[in-house]
């Protein structure tokens, strides 16, 4: 039987003064993973982002079936924290209008549309740039937004598979295999986030913005990393090793009596210490077969039965006590639920609760990144669709609610749960 960890009420940001982006407005047209999780790095930070939905259904992932928790998704819970909502149908004109008056008081665009869409509704950079010289505008797409395939849609799973990144996923004798979690989509995010900072650094040397541009494609394919690396040197196609990176015998999962581990003795040194001190099997230094990191390469296969067979001898708890003192890089291999119930989440304050409109509250997993000075806010939890539409027409643009009325009566805001 599943246990769902006991959530702690959020406690109140521990350093004082500004937030690292205070003052910085981000309007935001992404939606699914990739642009929604690049946003929410910069609405932690106190960056004010304003996220821009079809109040038809909104965001993909509020539709996503992976959990729900008062009306809304694991999903698009994950990606929208911090955020602002407002719902405009970019279909009607005066909807665009509004998108354009945010966009002259923004310091930052974010769109990740297919190709042309952004261009069709007369917001692409070239249409915004003159309107707002200052503007950083950041596209997100899976091939870029100029070239032979820009038009092509594409998605993190695609663009594994045709980079090169998915076949190095996976056992030497089975398929390729995706990563679980989206790493393309979040690797892409954390990327674009980076590139709209620089551009920010940018700015204060040379007094303008520019238009940055990130590709899910080529994430996927720097993300092949040394092994990329190592295919343009030696020309070889390199496999899939499973959890033992190219084969290595000491790094991987191996069997306790009564469990799963994970080890990581990636050089002479650590491989010394495990077998003399941990596993007290000296021969596995002295024996010919295994004296060098070459030799024990040629004989992998009879020296991981080796390695397996002392495992199995005694319980999990046992090796990672005697791991632990000899200084060997070892883990549990935890589920999911394991995992958010460790200690090391607990202790680390990784997991928290905060309050939501329609949920009472809502879980939270906390920002991995930590700043002395200029820490994350308090988490927000993501908007409800169009929640602040009103709010900031009002307060953001200046709008009577006259006009706002007169937008409603134009189905602006659309005709349901995104309308004002």
């Amino acid at each position: 039987m599943s246990t769902k960890p006991q959530l702690p009420e959020r406690s109140s940001r521990v350093t004082e003064g500004p937030a690292a982006l205070d003052g910085l407005l981000v309007v935001d047209f992404t939606r699914v993973v990739a642009g929604p999780a690049c946003t929410q790095t910069l609405a932690d930070f106190g960056a004010r982002v304003i996220k821009i939905e079809n109040p038809d259904g909104g965001d993909d992932t509020r539709a996503y079936e992976h959990a729900e928790i008062g009306g809304e998704t694991a999903a698009y819970l994950s990606l929208n924290r911090n955020k602002r909502g407002i719902a405009l149908d970019l279909a009607v004109p005066e909807a665009r209008e509004i998108a354009l008056d945010l966009i002259r008081k923004a310091d930052v665009v974010v769109e990740n549309f297919s190709s042309g869409v952004m261009k069709k509704f007369g917001l692409d950079y070239n249409a915004v740039a003159s309107l707002n010289p200052r503007l950083v505008y950041c596209s997100i797409s899976a091939y870029g937004r100029s070239g032979p395939f820009a038009s092509r849609p594409g998605f993190d799973p695609i663009t594994q598979a045709e980079s090169g990144f998915m076949s190095l996923n996976g056992f030497a004798d089975g398929p390729p295999v995706r990563t679980g979690p989206p790493i393309v989509d979040i690797a892409t995010g954390m990327t674009a986030c980076n590139a709209i900072l620089l551009a920010l650094l940018a700015r204060d040397r040379l007094g303008r913005g520019q238009h940055v541009e990130v590709a899910l494609f080529d994430i996927a394919m720097a993300m092949t990393g040394f092994y990329g690396m190592a295919y343009l040197i030696n020309g070889q196609n390199p496999g899939r090793f499973g959890n033992s990176p190219s084969g290595s015998p000491t790094v991987g999962v191996y069997e306790a009596s009564d469990g799963p581990l994970y080890m990581a003795c990636a050089n002479d040194r650590l491989y010394r210490r495990l077998v003399v001190e941990v596993l007290n099997r000296p021969d596995l230094i002295t024996d010919p077969k295994f004296a060098s990191r070459k030799a024990r390469s040629e004989n992998k296969e009879l020296l991981r039965a080796a390695i397996a067979e002392v495992f199995a001898s005694d319980t999990l708890e046992n090796w990672m006590a005697k791991m632990k003192l000899a200084n060997i890089p070892v883990g549990y291999l935890r589920t999911v639920e394991e995992g958010f119930n460790a200690p090391e989440a607990r202790d680390r304050h990784r997991l928290s609760r905060i309050p939501h409109p329609t949920a009472d509250w809502v879980p939270n997993i906390e920002t991995p990144i930590n700043m002395s000075l200029t820490g994350a806010i308090d988490p927000v939890a993501a908007p409800l669709l169009g929640e602040h539409t009103s709010d900031i027409l009002r307060n953001t643009l200046g709008y009577d609610q006259h006009r706002i009325a007169e937008f409603s009566q134009k189905g602006v805001f659309g005709s349901g749960k995104g309308s004002v």
